[in-house]
């Protein structure tokens, strides 16, 4: 009787983030893609608990129970946001075969830098998208006519440096052949004043 009352549970849980989601997309303005999802499943995950506290008497469920369903819708909610809307928004590899699919299936090998640069970033707004990804998370502000880190910023760079330098694949395959080319991909970087520093 638990089993299928949670499965029951999970099963509107997941009809209302899809129309959280939905109706969200739609209808609301959204500034970070990932935000707006992981709110709509934060929002099903409660309606979902609020159900579950109405109807605790019928349903047998103690309150380990009750957590660790709200905990599994929550993970839940978390993988759909992360690995659907999130994905394919930020993707170039969805957006590689979306472009191979606009140009007839097929496009010269030796002609992708120049797709990614005058077409990718122009059309998918890349600039702006990101900035106001990490404006809106905190990790940069604007200051004048320069963007500048954060603390949080900082400290995420780190991390990230310290992850790729160390915890990325040494050997990774790339154009047919292995490599660590992107361990440490500002070794190939111009060192010293490039002119843009603010």
């Amino acid at each position: 009787m638990k089993f299928l009352a949670a499965l029951l549970l999970t099963l509107l849980f997941i009809g209302l983030l899809a129309v959280l989601y939905v109706g969200h997309v739609w209808y609301l303005p959204v500034a970070v893609v990932f935000y707006s999802a992981l709110q709509d499943a934060i929002a099903a995950a409660a309606v979902t608990a609020a159900v579950v506290m109405l109807l605790r008497r019928r349903l047998g469920f103690n309150g380990f129970e009750t957590a660790l369903l709200v905990t599994v819708w929550l993970l839940g909610g978390y993988a759909f946001a992360i690995s659907i809307p999130t994905v394919l928004d930020r993707s170039l590899s969805f957006y590689l075969l979306e472009k191979l699919q606009q140009r007839g299936g097929g496009i010269l090998a030796d002609r992708f830098e120049t797709v990614f640069v005058e077409e990718y970033v122009p059309e998918f707004r890349l600039i702006d998208v990101r900035l106001t990804e990490q404006l809106q998370s905190g990790t940069i502000r604007m200051d004048g006519g320069c963007i500048r880190l954060t603390e949080r910023g900082a400290a995420l760079a780190e991390f990230s440096r310290f992850f790729r330098l160390n915890l990325l694949a040494k050997h990774r395959l790339l154009a047919g052949k292995y490599t660590d080319a992107l361990v440490d991909p500002f070794q190939r970087s111009a060192t010293g004043k490039i002119g843009y520093e603010c």
